[in-house]
């Protein structure tokens, strides 16, 4: 058994049981990453001082001290989320070499239980894209076939995990943006409820939607991770005062299997979901109905509003939030003869061509002639969308839908056509809009590329949801 094919928890009582040391472990990842890294583009950067602090792991092993829960364990963190000391460049050429000053709260709590940062792993630039296309150091590539994209944004995230360069990593989901790379990778991504984990030293690309998840290869590291996320922070009014749970402990809690109800929604399984990933996803639903789930028909009428309200939200959330990379606040500085023209030359040349798209949209959906026909028209249909919601958590618990209406597509594929782009979030978004937890499971392949199914829970049911998952990854061998 491969170093890599353990769990967190299993690492962490090797450890403890000095069956293995921590320098082993950070070497092994380490060496993967040098192997792996120059063809599939996951990290952007590798933590020099993940060594060190291995090595201090182990000393105080052997001194009998007692360490942190899961000290020693290597994880990889999306690039738009601060580690202290470490650089943060949300693979844009404008924050290129910015050093953060101090730590993200999930990456605080992280590091409070003894986890190592191995790494920063590449993301379309500002988390603007779902195939990490749009990134300043050149798209990631899928584990599975090189010639295919990651997913976006946190592709590189994806990517680390499902080629065994890092045990699990953090990515950042505002509109799929977890849950589409890990299908493409195939591996598990959850974007919490909103609110549920702290926006604390996450780069904002729009606040009302972002979210910070997990991404791994079991649903045991996914219940460990967010179990150590979650929770009211001070430093970030929209966080939930909920208690938070031991998501791991309670996936092992009373092993008899709940009869769950299950919505599918026509909206989802109709037009425009491919051939390839619906015979796969059919299979699937098969497999539950053998095992006498109640799986019904609904619908969510206001579906159809889902992407235009979704990017009209985000692109002026966007515009707004991108406001502070000018050449004065923030990261590189061209010069200009005027204040006004150094902030033009500044975003000209170091925004790409999708963040420049994105701002000048969210720009104008809130100029002064265009926000009651546009913007709030969105956030009109947004309450509807949520009203859907509502109304199918009262008599089901949960909602499965496809993660991406294809199978990852070609790299260039779809770059020149942002429409094409945006439609790969056309099942993800619908969840960010109405903030509620959504979870990639991996399900089978088609052309030996993976296919994942989407669950969407109620509000704070992420516990009864990797409940599911785990019965899923334990039961189902597609």
């Amino acid at each position: 058994m491969k170093l890599e094919d353990f769990s967190i928890f299993e690492l962490s009582y090797l450890l403890k049981k000095r069956q293995i040391r921590a320098v082993e472990i950070v070497e092994r990842y380490l060496s993967i990453i040098e192997e792996k890294n120059s063809k599939l583009n996951a990290f952007i950067s590798v933590n020099e001082r993940a060594l060190e602090e291995a090595k201090r792991v182990d000393e105080s092993i052997s001194r009998g001290e007692a360490i942190p829960p899961y000290a020693g364990i290597p994880i990889a963190v999306k690039d738009n989320i601060n580690i202290k000391g470490m650089e943060t460049t949300c693979a844009s050429e404008i924050l290129k070499g910015y050093i953060a000053t101090y730590d993200a709260t999930a990456v605080r709590k992280l590091r409070e239980k003894g986890f190592i940062f191995i790494g920063k792993t590449n993301m379309d630039e500002f988390a603007m894209g779902s195939s990490t296309e749009f990134s300043s150091f050149g798209p990631s590539r899928n584990p599975h076939d090189p010639e295919r994209v990651a997913g976006g944004s946190s592709g590189g995230s994806a990517v680390a995990v499902a080629s065994g360069m890092a045990q699990a990593a953090l990515g950042s989901d505002t509109g799929g943006s977890i849950r589409l790379p890990a299908s493409f990778c195939g591996v598990y991504g959850l974007k919490p409820t909103y609110g549920r984990v702290s926006r604390y030293g996450l780069v904002a690309y729009a606040s009302s939607l972002d979210q910070i998840g997990p991404i791994a290869r079991n649903v045991e590291d996914i219940a460990i991770l967010l179990s150590v996320i979650s929770g009211w922070d001070e430093n970030d009014s929209t966080t939930s005062t909920m208690p938070v749970s031991d998501f791991f402990e309670y996936i092992f809690e009373n092993r008899d299997r709940e009869t769950y109800r299950i919505a599918l929604p026509e909206e989802y399984w109709g037009e425009g979901l491919s051939i390839e990933v619906r015979k796969v996803l059919e299979e699937f639903l098969g497999f539950l109905k053998m095992n006498l789930f109640k799986i019904e028909k609904v619908s969510l009428p206001h579906t159809k509003y889902a992407i235009p309200s979704y990017y009209i939200i985000a692109m002026a959330e966007a515009s707004s939030n991108l406001g502070r990379f000018d050449g004065v606040r923030y990261g590189r500085r061209v010069e200009g003869r005027t204040f006004r023209e150094m902030i033009e030359n500044t975003r000209g040349e170091f925004f790409g061509e999708e963040v420049k798209r994105r701002v000048l949209l969210g720009t104008f959906v809130l100029s002064a002639g265009y926000y009651e026909d546009y913007y709030l028209k969105a956030q009109k249909a947004r309450t509807l969308i949520i009203n859907d919601f509502k109304n199918i958590f009262r008599e089901y618990d949960f909602v499965l839908a496809p993660t991406s209406p294809t199978l990852p597509f070609r790299i260039g594929e779809k770059i020149d056509d942002p429409l094409k782009m945006y439609l790969s979030d056309i099942y993800t978004v619908s969840p960010n809009l109405a903030g509620l937890p959504a979870l990639n499971i991996p399900v089978g392949f088609s052309n030996g590329l993976p296919v994942g199914i989407q669950l969407i829970g109620n509000y704070f049911s992420e516990n009864r949801m990797l409940k599911f998952a785990y019965f899923v990854e334990k039961e189902y061998s597609g």
